[in-house]
């Protein structure tokens, strides 16, 4: 057999390989999620890291991506290899985020710079005290709603943001999966959010409205 004809044989295996794949997805086979996990997750957050310069949020993303691949498995429609699907999938929520960051800080400079004369005649000393306050209450808030965090996710948030050891450090020191960990992390997230949004939303009456 020539080598064109071997590499259109092993092309036209890959592509069945690959449509097996993606129909085992759509069926809800958890191992071709699990196989989408150990042969593009690291990849994935490669590329997501290219753009974002921040492990911790390039996984989340490429997180997110397979789990939304996961959920809206029923309607998947993919054209081009999975490989491809997902690294476009990556880029553009990359873009995305970096897009909609810019738009939040333009937003805020904007409100910065229409509340500035208002704000000076609040605070017409830069000596007063209440932002560094307020600054040292967020400070101790943030303390408390970590403290109140379940045990096991408490242990994994601190040892990811505090110490910023990699989720499979982080898996193997406390004898738990990656996945374990990643579960941990969203939901040490979410918890904070909701404890501390109120008090977020206090500071920025405070100085913005």
């Amino acid at each position: 057999m020539h080598l064109s004809e071997t590499g259109r044989t092993d092309n036209y295996m890959e592509k069945k390989e690959e449509l097996h794949l993606i129909h085992s997805l759509k069926s809800g086979n958890n191992q071709a999620y699990k196989y989408i996990y150990d042969h593009h997750y690291v990849l994935l957050c490669k590329i997501a890291y290219e753009f974002l310069k921040d492990d911790f949020l390039a996984e989340s993303i490429v997180d997110d991506i397979i789990f939304h691949l996961w959920e809206k498995r029923d309607t998947l429609e993919i054209t081009t290899s999975l490989r491809s699907y997902l690294v476009q999938a990556v880029r553009n929520r990359c873009i995305n985020y970096l897009n909609l960051e810019r738009e939040k800080r333009e937003v805020r400079f904007s409100v910065i710079d229409q509340q500035g004369e208002w704000i000076n005649s609040v605070f017409p000393s830069d000596d007063y005290p209440l932002a560094r306050l307020l600054e040292n209450e967020l400070e101790q808030e943030i303390r408390n709603a970590i403290d109140r965090l379940p045990e096991e996710c408490k242990v994994v948030f601190k040892k990811s943001r505090f110490e910023e050891k990699r989720y499979e450090q982080i898996a193997e020191e406390l004898g738990i999966s990656v996945n374990t960990v990643k579960y941990h992390i969203k939901n040490a997230i979410s918890r904070l959010s909701a404890d501390l949004s109120k008090y977020l939303l206090l500071l920025i009456c405070c100085f913005w409205i």
